[in-house]
């Protein structure tokens, strides 16, 4: 018997199939409608005005990070950072830590920030008081210290300033110096009567190696001088007092370069402003000092001018608390702009010490509630 092939395909399939195709093309074309309405709708949307939505939120600091923890410090308190950047690019950061500010075992601690890390602190300088043999003082036999300035001179080494006393009114001025980045120390030295040396803030250096330090003493009022060393400390003058300690309260000034070689001075007062005052001759002579439109709540400042002229301040915008703790930039000096809220919690938040490294990265570090230092780093383009 024969077997015949069966046919490939039943009769009823045979008639559905157009019926299938026909579907099959309707839906294509739907889809590829639905696609262009889409895309339309999306044309319209990137074409209509942006300016009623609300910007996003300002990304996080780059770097926001302790120092130390507050939960593993090296002393109850600590207050009065300062930081630098060293030839290698490392950073390297100082505080006075002890029992409580003013206490006799209060020292001077360190910390280096190498590849992202900050290593461990250690106190690199003490209030102890060497007598020689058979000769005594009324003074106990170690002091607190206060309020470390730390300065990478060009072409000098590391220098550390530091002061020693039982209070403002009668410190004074130490001063010692590292060839290895805050390795090891020389021996300090006191240094001049009459020169405090840079009382909180950092100097600022001329274009003939002279180093300008803003200075104050606490003894007849709240007064500001200035003084300058052209020898890395090692020969000093200073001017007289600028303001009568009354009028307007002055103390711990911040040194700003404007152009042309302007240099403008801001610092705490106690007349909850910022003071500010202007020389024209390299800090030789100084204006008047009047008191700025920004806040201060008795408390530290510093600022920095950065690399494309302008300028930018650190600062607690209060008249009454250590908090907030906010930045500002100008292009003059004069009109501020804030920018950002460093910390905005109850609590304290002061002395902030600002740097710009070479990479053009700010670097603030601050007090914490006296339990840490804290340590942001941003780039102020993004402002």
């Amino acid at each position: 018997m024969t077997l015949r092939p069966k046919p490939p395909y039943s009769p009823i399939i045979r008639a559905a199939l157009p019926l299938f195709i026909l579907i099959l093309l309707i839906s294509l074309v739907a889809l590829f409608f639905m696609a262009e309405i889409g895309h339309a709708q999306n044309r319209a949307l990137a074409a209509a005005p942006t300016t009623s939505q609300k910007p996003g939120p300002r990304p996080a600091n780059p770097v926001s990070e302790f120092i130390f923890s507050p939960d593993h410090r090296p002393t109850p308190q600590c207050h009065a950072s300062t930081i630098v950047e060293l030839p290698d690019g490392a950073l390297a950061a100082a505080w006075f830590g002890g029992s409580r500010e003013g206490g006799q075992d209060v020292g001077i601690w360190l910390s280096r920030r190498i590849q992202g890390r900050w290593t461990a602190p250690v106190e690199v300088a003490n209030g102890m008081q060497p007598l020689p043999p058979g000769q005594s003082t009324a003074l106990p036999p170690r002091l607190p210290c206060w309020n470390p300035i730390l300065f990478q001179p060009r072409g000098g080494p590391l220098l550390l300033f530091y002061k020693v006393g039982l209070s403002p009114s009668d410190w004074w001025d130490m001063m010692a110096t590292s060839g290895d980045g805050g390795k090891s120390w020389s021996a300090p030295r006191r240094l001049p009567p009459g020169i405090l040396g840079p009382i909180k803030n950092k100097p600022i250096q001329l274009g003939d190696g002279t180093l300008l330090c803003g200075s104050s003493s606490e003894d007849q009022g709240w007064r500001v001088h200035f003084e300058r060393t052209p020898d890395l400390g090692r020969t000093w003058s200073r001017t007289e007092a600028l303001n009568d300690g009354r009028t307007i309260g002055a103390i711990q000034p911040s040194l700003l370069i404007h152009t042309g070689g302007k240099l403008q001075a801001l610092g705490r007062s106690r007349q909850g402003r910022i003071w500010e005052a202007w020389s024209t001759d390299g800090g030789r002579t100084w204006s008047g000092f009047a008191l700025t439109s920004l806040r201060n709540p008795n408390s530290g400042i510093d600022a920095v001018t950065l690399r494309d002229g302008r300028q930018l301040l650190v600062y607690n915008d209060s008249e009454n608390a250590r908090t907030p703790l906010n930045v500002a930039l100008s292009k003059d000096g004069r009109t501020w702009t804030m920018v950002r809220t460093l910390e905005d919690a109850p609590g304290e938040y002061s002395y902030p010490a600002v740097i710009q490294s070479a990479d053009g990265l700010v670097h603030i570090t601050y007090t914490w509630k006296r339990e840490a230092i804290k340590h942001v780093a941003f780039t102020p383009l993004e402002d």
